[in-house]
């Protein structure tokens, strides 16, 4: 009850009334794009300073190894078991989607932290930079692999096999254009400078930017969650008729891998709240990063089935409910 009348998550909520309704209510795309980019650069700075006081650790370590091992096992398999109820394409597609994480529920759950004054580490902004690129890339094998036996003239189709003829329609897609993009991305250089920046200038840097990073982050992110709140209702009528099986995946599997998360952040005896961050990271999927990449890598994916999935029935869920969940039971069983 406390996460949902804080002022961000209420205007989430305001958001999704407003396109509900359909109100004319609407944020330019450059006021979003910037809003995003200062909570990318705020967070990064965050962690930065966070960093510069813990120092390089084998905790450190060993949490972004964590991170990492989840952003492969995730979407490998999602795509085995979706793929047996959808196209081997539309598959890899949420697959990656699920796999990838989503920079706001981050952003939201590290807010939500602070206000319960849970210590988290700041190298875990590094740790969602890192889980966001292997799920495109074992999107894009996939798909490349689908487009190979297409090729020979069969290709998996929700479990079945079905012959086709002739060339593969669409091309192989390059795994290190692919690497070259997700690690050249905008948003990525931002948020690991920022990291780089807050590291290197310490508590004067934090000092000195706390008007900016600090006093100014929580507004901003209830600006942003508004806008979000507006996508949501926007895109949720995208899968109402999608299959039961995906609807259930989009509200089930964020909960598996945030379990994933909690058993293997018991097994090495991490901190609680850097538990919390990487079950959030887990059960997050992102909705602006890897669909953008998808339309090019994957056009033979339905854009309405994974972007429809993630930001009309997963973020709400998450922000709403999940990240409280998560941080209560990392908080029970690791402390």
């Amino acid at each position: 009850m406390n996460n949902l009348l804080d002022p961000a998550i209420l205007f989430f909520g305001v958001g999704v009334l407003a396109g509900t309704v359909k109100s004319n209510l609407e944020i330019p795309p450059a006021i979003s794009r910037f809003l995003s980019l200062y909570l990318l650069m705020a967070l990064g700075l965050k962690g930065g300073f966070a960093l510069s006081h813990s120092g390089l650790t084998a905790s450190v370590g060993t949490s972004l190894g964590a991170a990492v091992l989840l952003a492969i096992c995730i979407p490998w398999a999602g795509y085995w078991m979706l793929k047996r109820f959808v196209s081997g394409f539309d598959a890899a597609a949420v697959a990656a989607t699920y796999g990838s994480v989503s920079a706001v529920t981050f952003v939201t759950a590290v807010q939500y932290l602070e206000n319960q004054q849970i210590a988290y580490g700041g190298h875990m902004a590094a740790a969602m930079a890192l889980m966001e690129s292997p799920a495109i890339i074992m999107a894009v094998v996939f798909a490349n692999a689908l487009r190979q036996k297409t090729a020979t003239g069969v290709v998996a189709v929700g479990g079945g096999v079905a012959a086709l003829g002739g060339p593969a329609g669409k091309p192989t897609v390059s795994v290190g254009k692919i690497l070259h993009e997700s690690f050249t991305d905008g948003a990525q250089l931002l948020l690991l400078g920022a990291m780089v920046v807050g590291l290197i200038t310490g508590d004067s840097g934090k000092q000195a930017m706390q008007p900016f990073s600090g006093d100014l982050f929580k507004g901003m992110l209830a600006f942003f969650l508004l806008d979000m709140g507006l996508m949501a209702a926007r895109n949720l009528p995208q899968v109402k008729d999608k299959s039961p099986v995906l609807i259930a995946y989009a509200v089930l599997g964020p909960v598996v891998h945030a379990s994933a998360a909690l058993g293997l952040s018991w097994l090495l005896a991490l901190p609680a709240g850097d538990s919390a961050l990487l079950m959030v990271l887990a059960a997050s999927a992102s909705y602006i990063a890897v669909p953008a990449v998808l339309r090019f890598a994957l056009p033979e994916a339905n854009p309405s089935l994974y972007f429809g999935l993630s930001l009309g029935v997963t973020f709400p869920l998450n922000i709403l409910v999940g990240i409280p969940i998560y941080v209560s039971l990392a908080h029970a069983v690791l402390t």
